[in-house]
């Protein structure tokens, strides 16, 4: 996927917003149709349905026939490949779209390879019924089928072309690399190298803050209220274009530079949940939680790794992340008074001293050795039953035959 920003005119932009909105309004009544589905009332209607019904309406309803059939035909095809997807286990179940968020609207075929260029640093695009658009050519354009036309919270239009990128080759130096991601520092390499998105500046970050309390004291419904949501839009929009930018130069320097990437196997949803519970059961540290959570997902753990499995197939290895930051890199010892704070390991066996997150990693890079040999209760490696650390249980006992 290659994107580019676009930069319609106003008159543009206000046909854009259309097809955005005529796209938003076939997926959401198509989706509609397939959740009134009950075992006994039949089935829904499929796409070939749901295409003539289109057809139907359009002829009815003058707005949506001002539209692009092109348009609103493949938001249905869309919205087919998207149950599709469901059913076969590779993405998440459909949902609803609203307005100002995911808007945007795809084209296929012939329609799609209308692009011209204008000079060196800028093209145009035809887009359907709205004419031909402008876009900055950042990078070459690779070979497309299709591209999609989006619009961010900020107010930013893009444009997208589907195109699946060449892997980048392995060195062929044999070198094997372990990360270990972080909060302090988003990832750490066990060549000792540390590395972190830049994120806001302080001015900003002060900025957003007045911005969010600003936003608390305005009224629900008001253009003042709907203005700071942009500003704070813009505001994050910016964050998440260092993150991305950040993850995108440090994916391809590590697959450039080494032939196997080891990383810690996280599950980073359930580690982002809130904490907050029920009202009948409410949950506990739910502000450092929330801070740690916002840590997490700053720091973009997830979209590194995946990025890293799109750029070197193959070469990225999960490895249990169970003890990495305990056991010694040098001699093997695992316990937890060997961390004695976030960034300082010294071993409680052998004395080695390390950076921990450099120690973690290193663990990481010979493939977590130490998950096999787990401690047992509260620090000891006895393999008897029951550890000598345990408190008795009060059991009953055996029945004798």
């Amino acid at each position: 996927m290659s994107r580019y920003r676009l930069y319609p005119t106003r008159e543009q932009e206000v046909l854009l917003l259309d097809a955005c909105g005529h796209a938003r309004y076939v997926w959401n009544l198509a989706l509609e149709q397939r959740l009134m589905w009950r075992r006994w009332q039949g089935p829904t209607p499929g796409l070939a349905e749901q295409s003539r019904q289109l057809t139907e309406a359009r002829s009815e309803f003058q707005w949506l026939a001002d539209g692009s059939v092109t348009v609103q035909q493949q938001a249905l095809r869309d919205h087919d490949q998207a149950w599709r997807n469901f059913f076969a286990g590779t993405h998440d179940r459909p949902t609803w779209r609203k307005r100002g968020q995911a808007e945007g609207f795809r084209v296929v075929g012939a329609q799609a390879l209308r692009v011209r260029q204008d000079n060196r640093r800028w093209s145009s695009v035809l887009v359907p019924k709205v004419g031909w658009v402008r876009f900055k050519r950042s990078q070459t354009l690779p070979e497309w089928k299709s591209y999609r036309v989006t619009r961010d919270r900020a107010g930013r239009w893009h444009i997208a072309f589907a195109a699946i990128p060449e892997p980048i080759p392995a060195p062929g130096t044999g070198e094997v690399v372990g990360g270990d991601r972080g909060v302090k520092a988003a990832v750490t390499l066990s060549t000792g190298e540390m590395s972190s998105p830049a994120g806001l500046r302080s001015k900003e970050a002060e900025r957003r803050l007045r911005l969010q309390r600003k936003l608390a004291r305005q009224k629900k419904g008001g253009r003042r209220r709907s203005r700071t949501k942009v500003a704070l839009a813009r505001i994050a929009a910016r964050e998440a274009d260092r993150r991305k930018d950040w993850v995108e130069k440090t994916s391809t320097d590590l697959a450039r530079r080494f032939d196997v990437i080891r990383v810690e196997d996280l599950k980073v949803k359930q580690m982002t949940r809130s904490a907050r519970g029920t009202l009948a059961e409410p949950g506990r540290n739910v502000r450092a939680k929330a801070g740690l959570n916002r840590g997490i997902l700053a720091a973009g753990w997830s979209m590194l790794v995946n990025r890293l499995e799109q750029k070197a197939p193959g070469r990225v290895e999960k490895v249990p992340a169970a003890y990495t930051s305990q056991r010694c890199n040098a001699c093997g010892h695992v316990a937890g008074e060997s961390r004695e704070s976030q960034s300082r390991f010294r071993c409680v066996a052998c004395g080695h001293e390390a950076n921990a997150d450099v120690n973690a990693a290193r663990n990481i890079a010979d493939g977590n050795p130490g998950a096999g040999r787990a401690l047992a209760a509260r620090g000891d490696r006895v393999k008897s039953a029951r550890s000598v650390k345990r408190e008795p249980q009060r059991t009953r006992p055996p029945k004798v035959a």
